[in-house]
C-alpha cells in the first residue's frame, strides 16, 4: 500500500492529468510564444516613431535638412529655420483686429485678439535658427542662434546638416548655454564645414574652464573670433594669450578677435601683449570695456615698438639661424658631394667671405642663391666650350662656367663679376667665414619669405641686448571704456611716435607700418590732456575712416 501511494509522486508522468500542472505547461508555452513573437510598444499619441538619422542623405538646403535630421532623431518640437529679419529688433504692427474697437458684449472675440496680439509680439523670441541667403541661389552664407540652448543632440545634427552647405560663411550663437563639453564638440564640427566658412561669434556665453582658445587652435581656419560678454578673467586672458602665439607656435589664420565686454585686468593685458610678441596674422584687436589700468597699457604699447627680447627668446633666435644655416648649406651646390669638384668649391666659398662687411644686403643675399641657378644654366647653354677658354688655365669647364656665367649672361637680379672681385686673396678663412655669411643671409632673407618665423626678423643690438622692432601687423587696438590714466597714455604716446616715424622713413617701400586706428576714449582721464591730444593729432593722418571723410564732403559738395 505504501509503494502504491508513494508511486503517483515519483512517477514523472503522473502529473500530466492534473490542472495544476497543465496550467503550468501552457504557461511555458506562451512564453515561448512571446519570444517568439515580441509585443510591440505603441508611440504615444502625436509621437511618430523615430527613423535612423543615419539613414538620410543630406541635400544642403538648411531648412529640409535639419528638420527631417531634428524628426528622425525623436525631436517633435524642434525651431523652425527662417530668414533673417533685416531689422534686429522689428516693430510689433498690430494686426486690423487689434486696431478697431471690438465689442464688450463679445467674449470669445476680444479673447482671440488679445492671443493674436501676444503671439505676434512675442514671435521675435520663439526659438528659431535665422539665416542669411544669397541673393542669388538662396545658399546659406551666415547661421544666427539665440536666445535657446543648443544642446549636444542638436551639435551631432548640425554636424550632418552643415558640411554640405558650400557657401556658409560665419556662424553666431548668443547666449545658447554652451559648455566645455558641447564647446569641444563645435570645435570638431568646424573642420567638417566648408572652406568658406571664417567668422565665428560666440557671445553671452561663459564658460567655467574658458576654453574658448581651442578656437584658435593651429589647424583652424577660423579668420574672425568674436567672444564678447563671456565672462573672460585673467586665466582666460593666458590662454587666449598662449594661442596667439608661444615660443614654437604661432597662429596665422586669425585676422580679428573681439575680447569687449568681459573681465580683463593688468595681468590679462600682459598675457594679451605676450602673445603679440610673436604673432604676425592678428589686424584687429578689441579689448573695450575691460578692467585694465596703466600696467597693462604700459605692456600692450611696449610691443608694438622696439622691445628686447627674453634670454629663452634669444637662444630659440640661435637656434633658428643655425638650422636655417644648415639647410642653405645642404642646399648649395658648393656642398654637394656629388656636383662640383673640390676646386670649384674652394672658389665660391670665398664669395661668402667677401660679404661679412654687408656692403649691399641685397646683393650679397643673391650672391648666396647665385651658384644654384648657375649651375642649371650651365646644363642648358651651348657655350661651355668658349667659357672653359676664359675661366684661365687648370680649369674644367664646371669650374670655370659659374665665374664667367656671372659676367656675361647673369640675367636680372643676379651677381656680377665686380662683386665678387673683392673676394680674391681670402681663400684660406673661408670655412667659418662661410657659415657666418649664411647665418647672416637667412636673418635678412627672413623678412622677405613667407610665413617665416618672427625670431628670424631683422634685430637691433644695443648695449649687448638684442632688440626686436615690434609688432606693426596690428592695425586697429580698441581699449575703450577701460581704468587707464595718464601714465598709461604716456606708453601709448612713445609708441604712436615711434611708429609715425617709421612710417615716414619706410613710406617708399611697402611692408606693415603700425597701427592706423587707436581708441582710447571714456578712460581715467581727461579729453584735454597733452598725451591724449598729441596722439589724436598723429593717428589723425593715419586713420582711414578720417581720411574718407574729406573726400565724401568734397564729392558731396560737387
Amino acid at each position: 500500500m505504501s509503494g502504491e501511494a508513494s508511486a503517483p509522486a515519483v512517477s514523472p508522468r503522473a502529473p500530466r492529468p492534473g490542472t495544476q500542472k497543465a496550467s503550468g505547461t501552457v504557461t511555458k508555452k506562451g512564453d515561448r510564444g512571446a519570444k517568439e513573437k515580441p509585443v510591440t510598444v505603441l508611440p504615444p499619441v502625436g509621437e511618430e516613431e523615430p527613423k535612423n538619422p543615419e539613414e538620410y542623405q543630406c541635400t544642403g538646403v538648411l531648412e529640409t535638412d535639419f528638420a527631417e535630421l531634428c524628426t528622425r532623431s525623436g525631436y517633435t518640437d524642434f525651431p523652425k529655420v527662417v530668414t533673417r529679419p533685416r531689422r534686429p529688433h522689428p516693430t510689433f504692427v498690430p494686426s486690423a483686429s487689434t486696431s478697431e474697437k471690438t465689442p464688450l458684449d463679445d467674449p470669445q472675440v476680444s479673447g482671440s485678439c488679445s492671443l493674436n496680439s501676444l503671439e505676434s509680439k512675442y514671435a521675435f523670441f520663439r526659438p528659431t535658427i535665422q539665416v542669411e541667403m544669397e541673393p542669388e541661389d538662396k545658399a546659406v552664407k551666415e547661421m544666427y542662434i539665440r536666445g535657446w540652448k543648443v544642446e549636444e543632440r542638436i551639435l551631432g545634427i548640425f554636424s550632418k546638416c552643415l558640411p554640405p552647405i558650400s557657401q556658409l560663411q560665419a556662424i553666431n550663437f548668443w547666449k545658447v548655454g554652451l559648455t566645455d563639453k558641447t564647446l569641444t564638440a563645435l570645435v570638431s564640427l568646424l573642420p567638417l564645414c566648408s572652406s568658406t566658412l571664417r567668422k565665428v561669434s560666440l557671445e553671452g556665453n561663459p564658460l567655467p574652464e574658458q576654453s574658448y582658445h581651442k578656437l584658435m587652435a593651429l589647424d583652424t581656419r577660423i579668420a574672425h573670433l568674436s567672444l564678447r560678454n563671456n565672462n573672460i578673467d585673467d586665466h582666460g586672458a593666458q590662454l587666449l594669450g598662449q594661442a596667439l602665439s608661444t615660443l614654437h607656435s604661432h597662429n596665422r589664420t586669425l585676422v580679428s578677435l573681439n575680447l569687449g565686454f568681459n573681465h580683463i585686468r593688468d595681468e590679462g593685458a600682459g598675457y594679451i601683449a605676450d602673445g603679440l610678441r610673436l604673432n604676425r596674422s592678428l589686424l584687429w584687436l578689441s579689448l573695450a570695456h575691460n578692467r585694465i589700468q596703466d600696467n597693462g597699457a604700459l605692456k600692450l604699447a611696449e610691443v608694438l615698438r622696439p622691445f628686447e627680447l627674453t634670454h629663452t627668446e634669444v637662444v630659440e633666435r640661435r637656434r633658428l639661424l643655425l638650422e636655417k644655416g644648415t639647410q642653405e648649406q645642404s642646399r648649395s651646390p658648393s656642398s654637394s658631394r656629388h656636383g662640383d669638384s673640390k676646386a670649384d668649391r674652394e672658389k665660391i666659398q670665398p664669395i661668402g667671405a667677401s660679404n661679412v662687411a654687408l656692403v649691399d644686403k641685397a646683393d650679397k643675399m643673391q650672391t648666396m642663391k647665385t651658384p644654384k641657378g648657375l649651375g642649371k644654366k650651365k646644363e642648358k647653354s651651348g657655350e661651355v666650350v668658349k667659357k672653359e677658354e676664359k675661366s684661365g688655365s687648370g680649369q674644367s669647364p664646371t669650374q670655370g662656367t659659374p665665374k664667367k656665367e656671372d659676367s656675361t649672361k647673369s640675367g636680372k637680379g643676379k651677381v656680377t663679376v665686380p662683386e665678387q672681385k673683392p673676394s680674391k686673396g681670402k681663400g684660406p678663412k673661408t670655412g667659418s667665414r662661410e657659415k657666418g655669411s649664411i647665418l647672416l643671409e637667412s636673418e635678412l632673407v627672413a623678412e622677405a619669405m613667407e610665413m617665416v618665423n618672427p625670431l628670424l626678423e631683422p634685430v637691433e643690438h644695443r648695449d649687448g641686448k638684442v632688440f626686436m622692432p615690434g609688432n606693426k601687423v596690428l592695425l586697429h587696438l580698441n581699449l575703450l571704456r577701460n581704468r587707464i590714466t595718464e601714465v598709461g597714455l604716456q606708453g601709448f604716446l612713445t609708441t604712436v611716435q615711434y611708429q609715425a616715424q617709421f612710417s615716414k622713413a619706410k613710406s617708399a617701400s611697402k611692408g606693415p607700418m603700425g597701427l592706423l586706428s587707436l581708441s582710447l576714449e571714456k578712460n581715467c582721464f581727461s579729453p584735454q590732456c597733452a598725451a591724449y591730444t598729441m596722439i589724436q593729432e598723429l593717428m589723425l593722418p593715419r586713420d582711414p575712416i578720417s581720411k574718407a571723410k574729406p573726400r565724401e564732403e568734397e564729392a558731396s559738395s560737387s
